[in-house]
């Protein structure tokens, strides 16, 4: 619904190698909630952006850096898979300090397809039930996570989905999320 979003800023950490759908799709939906997006990543300029991980698809501007971002300034955050990008984002420090805020704090989070990988690395796992890449099954299983085969699951304030198959029912279900928090002080 038009509207629900607005005031909303949500963060949304890829790199190169990120799945375009995946990214692109749950921007759009929080864009069209009237919320607002910004694309972090670990370097500036643009990300090259894939399609079942092989097939080279768009280049994506970056709107800021990860390491410079304050996560306080957001009031969710999305995480996109594609294996290389996901693979990338958990050996850097800040990206995984950045999602370690973000379920600290109980802020939402959207992981879909391979980004629950970065949510194990971020250490936000243990005693979650949450569903993923059927490639990561046993990755949540030895975090102390509780993996499922669902379209999506909601498990406090993660929002995981499967893969790009799962993008209309992750859309929904993290714009829906994202309305049950309040919005952040600086926005009143």
């Amino acid at each position: 619904m038009a509207g629900q979003l607005e005031g909303r800023r949500v963060a949304v950490l890829a790199v190169d190698g990120v799945e375009q759908d995946e990214l692109m799709e749950p921007r759009r939906a929080v864009e069209f909630a009237g919320g607002t997006t910004a694309l972090l990543s670990v370097a500036a300029g643009e990300i090259q952006a894939y399609r079942a991980d092989v097939i080279t698809a768009d280049r994506i501007p970056v709107d800021a850096l990860v390491s410079r971002a304050v996560a306080d300034d957001y009031d969710g955050l999305i995480l996109p898979g594609g294996m290389l990008n996901v693979d990338r984002l958990r050996l850097d420090e800040h990206a995984t300090a950045f999602v370690r805020h973000f379920v600290h704090v109980g802020k939402t989070v959207g992981a879909i397809g391979h980004a629950p990988w970065l949510l194990i690395e971020a250490a936000a796992v243990d005693g979650r039930t949450l569903t993923a890449a059927p490639s990561l099954r046993t990755d949540i299983v030895n975090a102390g996570g509780v993996h499922v085969d669902e379209v999506v699951v909601v498990d406090r304030n993660l929002v995981t989905s499967r893969g790009t198959a799962d993008l209309h029912h992750f859309c929904a279900a993290l714009v829906g999320k994202l309305t049950q928090h309040p919005l952040r002080v600086d926005r009143l």
